[in-house]
């Protein structure tokens, strides 16, 4: 009986040292250095916290990983602890104003949810760092809304605004789940920040638990997200459109913004941040072009996870 308990301790023990590996490979490609807390968090597997303790004290004291301060890091930089508590104070800042904006968008004709995602919702940023949303419409009018909301965005740059927030997902109500699943898809989704439609958002994360089978350990964060008012303007132009007339409107914007789009992604137009601009529609989404960026990173992610594994069982067998 001793030797089987020793047996399953050892194993488990194996498990979460090679999944704290995967973790850490993950969040190194954005040279990113986690706190104990974060890498639980992420870990792919559930692992009693006395083991995962036994697993990070293992590998920091066979010099697999590092840590500096409270982070832990695959790489022995100390200045990556610094770039993050810098990005940490910077993303402070800025959702606080993504804030506002969230409180202004939610007053636009058929949007139902916003939330902050992309670097600033894992509470980072840099100089170049604008706020990336992710909008949740009403379903099938999802382009109704998007047009609405970027005519507006247009009008931002007399104020040297424009560059400052980026809608770049939405999807509606009719259409919650997400569906590219995959280790991205999945920590995207988690780390949202919810900051307005608190009934929508709880919907979408109940659409979207196929996460917990990358991050059984990670929980949403919809008690952020404020409950929607009614606005009365808001609520006039939502009469207007909705009957047949309205319909086929939001089918028109839909076919427009498409033929723009890829007629951009042809042109091979770059966008502030240097990528060939691209974008994937749908009746009930639109979404930046995942083979753009979303393939590549997992293919690093998966070259980066392997070769450290291999450095790992390689290490341990010596």
């Amino acid at each position: 009986m001793q030797q089987n308990s020793y047996t399953i301790i050892s194993n488990s023990l194996s498990a979460v040292k090679e999944q704290i590996l995967e973790t850490l490979s993950y969040f190194d490609l954005f040279d990113y250095p986690l706190s104990r807390a974060e890498i639980y968090l992420f870990l792919k597997k559930k692992h009693s916290f006395d083991v995962f303790e036994d697993g990070l004290r293992n590998l920091l004291n066979a010099g697999v990983i590092f840590q500096f301060d409270k982070f832990y890091t695959l790489k022995n930089d100390h200045y990556l602890v610094v770039r993050r508590n810098e990005g940490n104070k910077k993303a402070a800042g800025l959702i606080k104003i993504a804030e506002k904006v969230g409180n202004l968008l939610i007053r636009f004709p058929y949007v139902r949810g916003v939330a902050v995602s992309g670097s600033l919702s894992k509470n980072y940023a840099d100089d170049g760092s604008d706020i990336d949303l992710f909008i949740i419409t009403a379903k099938n009018k999802l382009w109704i809304a998007r047009t609405i909301m970027h005519c507006f965005k247009k009008l931002t740059f007399l104020f040297n605004k424009e560059h400052l927030f980026c809608m770049n997902y939405y999807i509606d109500e009719q259409q919650l789940e997400i569906v590219e699943k995959n280790t991205y898809t999945a920590i995207e989704i988690a780390t949202l920040i919810p900051l307005q439609g608190d009934v929508v958002f709880e919907r979408f994360f109940a659409a979207n638990a196929w996460i917990r089978e990358y991050l059984p350990n990670k929980t949403m964060r919809v008690s952020r997200a404020q409950p929607v008012r009614t606005y009365i303007f808001k609520s006039l132009l939502e009469l207007t459109f909705n009957n047949h007339a309205g319909n086929k409107l939001d089918n028109l914007l839909m076919k427009i913004t498409s033929v723009r789009w890829l007629k951009k992604t042809q042109q091979e137009k770059l966008n502030s941040r240097g990528i060939v601009m691209g974008m994937i529609t749908g009746k009930h989404f639109a979404k930046p072009d995942p083979k753009n960026f979303q393939n590549k990173l997992l293919v690093r992610y998966q070259y980066r996870m392997d070769r450290i594994l291999k450095d790992y069982m390689e290490n341990m067998a010596h």
